[in-house]
């Protein structure tokens, strides 16, 4: 095949009924004779991934106290920081792909008006990726902004299978008006296609493997296989022996790595249906047939679908939503009081030490699982790196002290070196009052997206600086 000049179309699919999977990249896409960095800077290496993430609430380090006590942004800036005594404590061992970037503001978030005031928690995921005041309204006169992750998938997701996916773990599904005058999708996405459209986001895990793997197929094919408890790739076995036969043996071993991964997906997925369908008392007995009561299960099962479906490039765009303003679960995984604290009431810490370190602990925690995607990520080979050489990954809340209903020193990081746009290994401190759209101007620049301004950005950052370890202001 390589000395005929033959190869693979990066968008090669495999088709059965019901089913469409996309491929891994494997060596066979490469024309031949050509090196990977002959094709470095084209559609072989695919644009920059990029997975947005936000965790509501805020943090315990963005109050006074946990500021002095740095319990979320680490006492040096520079590239020579501690982790140790902070919430990100479980990020050191990815520290040279973390940017920390601390100090900025949300100032979309805050009250504009006297009618505005106390409705912080129901406005504010809104404005963590569209920077945009929403208007107050519970009717269908809802305005808000385009979002960070929407800007990037009318830019460039348009030429995978899926331009961009919404993902979730808490119930966001509310219609209607919610709290103090706003309408509840002001709460339940953090995706705007335009300013007047949010995106609704898919907390079932099946759901989201049946819009990953069914392409094409209808909704009585995919009930079908589910009902003989077949595998979808049960339905392409053939496509698969057929593929194999092209392929050389790196490139066969890359394929059933790929394909028994999906297959365990699968598999999870079907064991926590059997399970929600036995009869068993649930935690949540509310929640889709497919969705874990689990939570540290079912934000793994989400992770492990951005994965498969970042390294066979079907999207490369993602949001995921967390949790949802003002929830009253549990982390039971947080340890301690921590793990018996209700979220909400937990970030209402009111200023005492003891609070405060518990509603770390859940931060801790929260964090803890973001090297489960990352880590993945570094261990898929895409050419010449590592999916998380060529991802951008954003952690971060719209919300800064959650007792005061504030959004100032608002918790963020990046994670992954943006195709070689971001360098990692660097705390920076913002000066007081920076924009948080400031961080997000950069981000769409690192992209590709060139832009002079995002929302209320004063100027972009510059995250890829020279710089000796000081102490944090």
């Amino acid at each position: 095949m390589f000395i005929t000049q033959k190869h693979i179309s990066r968008r090669t699919v495999l088709k059965g009924a019901g089913a469409t999977l996309a491929l891994p990249f494997l060596e066979a896409m490469m024309p031949a004779g050509k090196a990977w960095a002959a094709t470095a800077n084209g559609k072989l290496a695919g644009r920059t991934r990029l997975i947005a993430m936000e965790m509501v609430h805020g943090a315990a380090g963005c109050a006074a106290y946990g500021v002095k006590q740095h319990m979320w942004s680490p006492v040096a800036t520079g590239r020579d920081f501690d982790l140790s005594i902070t919430a990100l404590k479980s990020l050191e061992p990815l520290r040279e792909y973390l940017t920390i970037v601390s100090n900025t503001h949300n100032h979309a978030a805050e009250a504009w008006n006297a009618p505005e005031i106390g409705g912080d928690h129901f406005r504010s995921s809104s404005t963590y990726l569209t920077q945009a005041h929403p208007r107050q309204t519970e009717g269908s006169d809802i305005h808000a902004g385009m979002s960070l992750d929407q800007i990037y998938a009318r830019e460039y997701g348009q030429d995978s299978a899926i331009p961009s996916m919404q993902l979730c773990i808490e119930p966001v599904d509310q219609g209607g008006g919610c709290a103090y005058g706003y309408a509840c999708v002001y709460m339940d996405t953090v995706s705007w296609a335009s300013d007047t459209e949010p995106l609704p986001m898919i907390r079932d895990p099946r759901a989201v493997f049946d819009q990953m793997f069914g392409l094409g197929g209808t909704a009585e094919d995919r009930a079908f296989r589910r009902k003989v408890n077949a595998s979808i790739l049960d339905w392409i076995n053939g496509e698969v022996a057929t593929l194999n036969r092209q392929l050389g043996p790196r490139d066969r071993t890359h394929l059933a790595d790929y394909l028994d991964n999906v297959r365990e997906i699968e598999r999870r997925i079907q064991n926590i249906e059997a399970h929600n369908r036995s009869g068993e008392s649930r935690d949540m007995p509310e929640a889709p047939i497919g969705v874990p009561d689990s939570y540290d299960a079912h934000v793994k099962l989400m992770m492990d679908l951005i994965a498969a479906a970042l390294q066979a490039d079907l999207t490369r765009v993602f949001t995921l939503k967390l949790s949802r303003d003002v929830s009253g679960r549990t982390f039971p995984l947080a340890g301690g009081k921590a793990g018996d604290s209700a979220f909400h009431p937990a970030s209402h810490h009111q200023e005492k030490p003891e609070n405060l370190e518990i509603f770390k602990a859940i931060n801790t925690y929260h964090v803890s699982l973001v090297p489960y995607l990352a880590n993945k990520l570094k261990g898929i080979q895409e050419g010449d790196g590592s999916l998380l050489e060529k991802s951008l990954m954003i952690y971060g809340s719209p919300m800064g002290d959650s007792n005061l209903h504030n959004h100032q020193r608002v918790p963020l990081f990046l994670l992954g070196h943006a195709g070689g746009k971001l360098k990692g290994n660097l705390h920076v401190m913002t000066p007081d009052d920076t924009p948080m759209a400031n961080v997000w101007l950069t981000v769409l620049n690192m992209l590709g997206v060139e832009k002079q301004k995002f929302a209320d950005s004063t100027a972009a950052l510059d995250l890829n600086p020279s710089v000796s370890t000081t102490a944090a202001m």
